[in-house]
C-alpha cells in the first residue's frame, strides 16, 4: 500500500514537473517573437476593440512598448481607465527612459468608449474619431463575447453574432476611409480555431429558432474569416490590407460564461497553467499581423502562431461570404 501510494505521488511529481518543464520551453518558444524594433510603430496609430483586458490588453502593451499610438476602444471606460494606467505604469515608469512625451520610446495610450453590442455607440465613436484623428494605421478587431446564455445586443441581435460580427463589420466599414487615406494601412481580425464548429445558417442568423452557445460563437467565428477575406477582395488595389488569426487556446477572462464545478477548478487550473497560453503569448500574432514588414501588402490571409495557415472549405466560400455580406450591410443599417 505504501509502495503504491509512493509511486502515485512521484507519477503526479513527474506530471507536474513535466507540465511546468513544458510551460517554460512554451514560454521561451514565444519570447522568440518579441525581438522587434523599439521604435517599429513609431508615428501609427492603432485602434484596438476591447483593449482593457486579455489579448487585447496585452496587444495594445506590446504595441505601445514599438511606439504606437494606441486607442483602446472598450464598452466600460472606467475599467479601461483603470487599464490604461496599468499599462503607463507598466511600459512607461515614471522616470524610466520612456517617461518624457518626446523621449522617443514608448507609445501613447487614448482610451474611448465603444460598445459594439449597440450600433448607435458604434456610429457615434466613429463619428469622434472621424472628427479627432487624422489617421488610422491599424485596426485590429479583438473585442469578442464567449459562450454566454442566450441574449440580444441592444439592437435585437443574438449577442455573440451581434458583437463578435455585426459590431465589428459595422465599425470597419465606418473607418474604411480613414484607413484608406492613411495607407498603407491595417487590418486585423481576431478569429478563432473553433469557426471548424460553426456554419451560416441564412434561415436562422439570430439563433431564434434554436440557440447552442458553443455553436453560435462558433459561427460568429467563421463569420469573421468570411468578412476579411470579402473585405481583402473589395480592398484591392487600395494599399489597406486585411488579415485575420486565431491565437489559440488563452488564458483570459473571456470564458466567464463557463460553470466549472468547484472540485474541478483545481485541475484545471493547473492544465490551464500548463497548456494554455498566456496572454502575451496569444497576442503574437496579432502584434506581427499589425506591425512586421514581412506582412506588408498580405491580405485575405488565416495566421496562427505568427505564421500562414490554412483553413477549411467553408470559411473560403466566395459565394457565402458575399452573401454574407450583402445581409450584414442591411442588418447593421448600411443599406436600407
Amino acid at each position: 500500500m505504501a509502495v503504491g501510494t509512493a509511486a502515485a505521488l512521484l507519477a503526479a511529481l513527474g506530471g507536474i514537473l513535466w507540465l511546468a518543464a513544458r510551460r517554460f520551453v512554451g514560454s521561451s518558444v514565444q519570447r522568440l517573437h518579441q525581438g522587434r524594433d523599439s521604435g517599429l510603430m513609431r508615428g501609427k496609430t492603432v485602434l484596438i476593440t476591447g483593449a482593457n483586458s486579455g489579448l487585447g490588453r496585452a496587444t495594445a502593451a506590446e504595441l505601445l512598448r514599438l511606439g504606437a499610438r494606441v486607442i483602446m476602444g472598450c464598452r466600460d471606460r472606467e475599467r479601461a481607465e483603470e487599464a490604461a494606467g496599468q499599462l503607463r505604469r507598466e511600459v512607461c515608469p515614471v522616470g524610466g527612459p520612456d517617461s518624457g512625451p518626446n523621449s522617443g520610446g514608448a507609445g501613447e495610450l487614448v482610451v474611448k468608449e465603444l460598445d459594439l453590442a449597440s450600433l448607435s455607440s458604434v456610429r457615434s465613436f466613429c463619428q469622434e474619431m472621424l472628427q479627432e484623428e487624422p489617421r488610422l494605421d491599424v485596426l485590429i478587431n479583438n473585442a469578442g463575447v464567449f459562450q454566454c446564455p442566450y441574449m440580444k445586443t441592444e439592437d435585437g441581435f443574438e449577442m455573440q453574432f451581434g458583437v463578435n460580427h455585426l459590431g465589428h463589420f459595422l465599425l470597419t466599414n465606418l473607418l474604411l476611409g480613414l484607413l484608406k487615406s492613411s495607407a498603407p494601412s491595417r487590418i486585423v481580425v481576431v478569429s478563432s480555431k473553433l469557426y471548424k464548429y460553426g456554419d451560416i445558417n441564412f434561415e436562422d442568423l439570430n439563433s431564434e429558432q434554436s440557440y447552442n452557445k458553443s455553436f453560435c460563437y462558433s459561427r460568429s467565428k467563421l463569420a469573421n474569416i468570411l468578412f476579411t477575406r470579402e473585405l481583402a477582395r473589395r480592398l484591392e488595389g487600395t494599399s489597406v490590407t486585411v488579415n485575420v488569426l486565431h491565437p489559440g487556446v488563452v488564458r483570459t477572462n473571456l470564458g466567464r460564461h463557463i460553470h466549472i464545478p468547484l472540485l474541478v477548478r483545481p485541475l484545471f487550473n493547473l492544465v490551464s497553467w500548463a497548456f494554455f497560453k498566456t496572454p502575451e503569448e496569444g497576442a503574437q500574432t496579432a502584434v506581427s499581423l499589425a506591425s512586421s514588414p514581412e506582412v506588408e501588402g498580405v491580405s485575405g490571409r488565416y495566421f496562427g502562431d505568427c505564421k500562414e495557415e490554412e483553413l477549411l472549405p467553408k470559411a473560403m466560400d466566395e459565394s457565402v461570404a458575399r452573401k454574407l455580406w450583402d445581409i450584414s450591410e442591411v442588418m447593421v443599417g448600411i443599406l436600407k
